[in-house]
């Protein structure tokens, strides 16, 4: 396998290989695996049949403390061995961290990570794919998400997955109607889930609470879900199906204004119903 990126590195925490792997997360930076996809790590948890794929270098990330004084260069190197602890951790396959400058992420006209993410697809054939979701207030996100659906879109039938969804971090998916939402269980070994957050120890120690963030999202989106329901899960991620966007001849911008208008009409209409 050969990627386009001389910077890449894989990790594998047992078996050298990606066979096996039923669920992929593809991710911006390190800690957003995390962060979005404890569903799917915490249903493989102790297979050893989920991987990740990291595309950004994570190197321009908010720091303070210990970390206020690092360069750039040394916190890619610190954030690419807490991806590999967390990886470890959580009994994870394998760890494919592409090592991209977020500039070059964005980039529309740079084929060189949707080209590496087209290798990585094929080579793994994840029947269960997921990144973040288009409508994410991060930029370098929404670009990950785009290059993830432009090269799915590019794959085989044979080779796209069965499920493709869309995740939550840098602005939920609260605001979907309730039809429209992915609802993904994460209330499995609580315990795993808050270390699987804080060994990313140079964005919780350096100025970011994402454990107790994310951990409280995920029990808020339980208990909100259903206003006049007693709760079914304590624990839940929402997620957006991008399987349609690989067949449907329209736009991420497209499909993501649908499910918009989709809300804005039942706003209204609640509205209406009631003057």
């Amino acid at each position: 396998m050969k990627l386009n990126n001389p910077n890449a590195t894989v990790f594998f925490p047992g078996e050298e290989s990606f066979a096996g792997i039923t669920d992929l997360c593809v991710a911006a930076h390190q800690d957003d695996v995390e962060i979005m996809a404890y569903a799917p790590i915490a249903d493989c948890y102790g297979k050893g049949s989920f991987g990740a794929v990291i595309v950004a270098d994570g190197a321009g990330s908010p720091r303070t403390g210990a970390f206020a004084g690092y360069t750039d260069e040394e916190m890619r190197a610190v954030r690419v061995k807490e991806q590999e602890r967390a990886a470890k951790l959580g009994g994870y396959r394998a760890v494919v961290q592409l090592g991209y400058p977020s500039s070059k992420v964005k980039d529309a006209k740079s084929d060189a990570v949707v080209g590496d993410l087209c290798t990585l697809l094929r080579e793994i054939r994840p029947k269960r794919l997921c990144t973040h979701n288009p409508a994410d207030k991060h930029p370098t996100h929404v670009a990950v998400a785009l290059r993830v659906i432009e090269a799915a879109r590019r794959l085989s039938p044979d080779y796209r997955p069965e499920v493709f969804v869309g995740l939550e971090v840098w602005r939920g998916l609260d605001w979907l109607c309730d039809g429209d939402k992915v609802c993904l269980d994460t209330g499995a070994y609580p315990e795993l889930a808050r270390k699987l957050l804080t060994v990313h120890r140079s964005q919780v120690a350096g100025g970011k609470r994402y454990d107790e963030a994310a951990i409280g999202r995920r029990a808020a989106n339980a208990t909100f879900f259903a206003s006049h329901e007693t709760d079914e899960k304590n624990s839940m991620n929402f997620g957006m199906d991008l399987l349609p966007l690989l067949d449907r001849d329209v736009t991420p911008a497209e499909y993501v204004a649908e499910y918009i208008g989709r809300f804005a009409k039942e706003v209204n209409d609640v509205i209406g119903g009631l003057v």
